[in-house]
């Protein structure tokens, strides 16, 4: 037996038992899937196990791909086929409420003429007429139509979400109503700095994918019967008729999500435009929040140190520490609740904070939280603010932890007792109201969470945060749907390297005392220059004294030795940062293949040794 198994017949027996083996498993068990990634990216989610069992009748997908144009696109062609095996499983899913049509359509065929028809985006890839078809339209039995026009590379993360969407879009076509008050641009406008018109807010274009978006006026009187939810984003210039109106809507069993902020940066009204109006960037909602059991203070600002945000000063200098926008990761989010359950990365820019009321009946469960090196500030800081670091200087945590989103349920009573004038008695509590806060608003522009590209006419959003998952999956939550909340949020964001970043902020709080001591000598060796210099003629500086010179030099010389300094302090910034790169590194590199090299040797000499004995 050892002979035949190391003959070269034995091998050829070996190779055929491998390809039986591989042929068994397809045919008895074509589901079996082994998903080795951290984040299950090619494993269906819960909630699309829930949309797909939930399907009542058949729905129809053409997924459309060309092949013949695409063969030289290889990276392409790997993800058409994750795509396609994904759909592949989603049929197998249904249990026969979805059909699979895949097409490919070929150059003046009909079907091509029916990608055109559907609406699907042909990308020109040649001058000579070539172009590619890449996307999916679906229909129901009512021939309602949902279409994806191409499946873009750099949303990726988002494929089953878009995919889990339009299923659940055709199988319900019904969207959930969802009145929107808003006091900043959402819908894009024209810019008064650029008198360029802004796109919409692409937060706001994901939630008009699942929702039925409704705009309201800020002086409405009452909200209308049919709203699921009243989204608020903003709400500085309500009307005491309109509070009233949001007040009886939640009493009477009406959802609530509430952006709120002390110093909104995108809001650029003129009161707001005015140099060192931080209050007229500001929005609260009257009396409301303290009569739901929430404290919230519309002039302070959440500062944290350890969550704030590196950004960019500029070519040639490295980034600032911004620590009233903050990267608020999985440890501050709550694990528990529905809506932020999946969310792994949020970003909060200039926001509030929302406290408790001792003694309300109503429950208070914070959704998102600052850390304990944390502190409030006045909004009047960020008016003029130039520099980032500013907010460093003298900084001390006052050891609170503060809640920047809170979900709010439970017994309520009206902010209104007595009623509105003019307007019929109203009620005056509820046994369980269902509100979410959330004190910041600039965590929906599209700077704070994504970067967009613009596809042939077609505006790709490639997050690096979650701020519209947490917006859409509270939409969700309040609307009465969940299935898709599970599925939004599984998406290839940028992962934070938390090492890394912990080692950046101990190395800024380590140095940023020595770098400020030299910037400040710096400063003076400069200012001593130009008193010495001042009023001198540089054509007559061989008429000064041997003093003067050697005064002048000895600057110069304390001048160029403090740059010096500066440059070893920024170098030790990042020297911790570099001898981590370095050990990764060796352990690619050196240590993973010699320990499977003494694994290799190890296994031969037990062998040996058995063989022996």
């Amino acid at each position: 037996m050892k002979r035949l198994m190391y003959s070269g017949a034995g091998l050829l027996v070996l190779l055929l038992a491998f390809f039986a083996f591989n042929m068994a498993t397809t045919v008895l068990f074509p589901s079996a899937r082994l998903d080795l990634t951290e984040q299950k990216l090619y494993t269906l989610s819960d909630g699309t196990k829930q949309v797909l069992a939930e399907l009542d009748s058949p729905i129809d997908l053409y997924f459309f791909f060309s092949d013949s144009a695409s063969k030289d696109l290889t990276v392409l062609r790997n993800y058409q086929r994750r795509v396609e095996e994904m759909l592949k499983e989603y049929e197998r899913r249904a249990d026969g409420k979805i059909r699979l049509h895949i097409i490919d359509p070929e150059p003046f065929s009909e079907a091509e003429d029916r990608a055109a028809e559907f609406g699907l985006q042909a990308i020109p890839l040649s001058d000579g007429g070539e172009s590619l078809y890449f996307g999916l339209a679906g229909t129901n039995e009512l021939a309602q139509r949902e279409v994806i026009p191409f499946f873009a590379l750099e949303q990726e993360g988002m494929l089953e979400y878009e995919l889990s969407r339009l299923v659940s879009t055709l199988a319900k076509p019904d969207k959930p109503q969802v009145g929107l008050i808003s006091g900043l641009p959402v819908d894009g406008g024209m810019n008064p700095y650029t008198q360029q018109p802004d796109a919409p807010w692409m937060s706001l274009e994901q939630v008009r994918q699942v929702f039925d978006v409704k705009p309201l006026a800020e002086d409405i009187d009452s909200i209308p019967d049919d709203i699921d939810v009243l989204l608020l984003i903003h709400p500085k210039a309500l009307s005491e008729a309109a509070l009233y109106a949001i007040d009886q809507f939640v009493l009477r069993g009406g959802k609530l999500l509430a952006y709120v902020d002390p110093f909104a940066e995108a809001d650029q009204g003129m009161e707001a435009m005015i140099e060192g109006m931080a209050d007229g960037k500001a929005s609260d909602l009257g009396p409301l929040l303290q009569a739901w059991g929430v404290a919230y203070d519309p002039t302070k600002v959440v500062v944290d140190a350890q969550q704030g945000m590196a950004v960019g000063r500029g070519p040639g200098q490295r980034p600032a520490r911004h620590i009233g926008w903050l990267e608020v990761e999985a440890a501050q989010i709550n694990s528990e609740d529905t809506i932020t359950a999946p969310l792994q990365l949020l970003t909060y820019a200039t926001g509030g904070a929302l406290v408790p009321v001792e003694g309300s009946e109503t429950q208070f469960t914070p959704l998102m939280q600052s850390t304990a090196l944390s502190a409030l500030v006045p909004s009047e800081a960020f008016s003029a603010l130039r520099d980032p670091e500013d907010l460093l200087k003298g900084f001390t945590p006052d050891d609170n932890v503060y809640t920047l989103a809170a979900r709010l349920q439970g017994p309520a009573k009206t902010a209104y007792p007595q009623g509105m004038e003019g307007h019929e008695p109203g009620l005056t509590q509820s046994d369980n109201i269902n509100v979410v806060v959330i004190a910041d608003t600039d965590m929906l522009t599209d700077r704070m969470w994504t970067q967009v590209r613009d596809l042939f006419g077609q505006r790709i959003a490639q997050p690096w945060a979650e701020n519209a998952g947490l917006l859409v999956n509270a939409l969700d939550n309040l609307s009465g749907s969940d299935a898709l909340i599970s599925v939004r949020s599984r998406g290839d964001f940028s992962r934070p390297f938390t090492v890394v970043e912990e080692l950046q902020r101990k190395a800024e709080s380590r140095f940023r005392a020595s770098e400020e001591r030299l910037q400040q000598r710096l400063a003076e060796t400069d200012q001593k220059l130009a008193q010495l210099q001042q009023g001198q003629d540089p054509t007559q500086l061989t008429e000064l004294t041997a003093e003067q010179r050697d005064t002048i030099q000895s600057f110069l010389d304390e001048k160029v030795a403090i740059r010096k300094q500066l440059r070893d302090v920024r170098y030790q910034l990042n020297a911790d940062i570099d001898a981590l790169g370095t050990k990764l590194k060796w352990l690619n590199t050196a240590a993973v293949p010699a320990l499977l090299t003494l694994g290799v040797l190890f296994w031969w000499l037990l062998g040996r040794i058995r063989r022996k004995r």
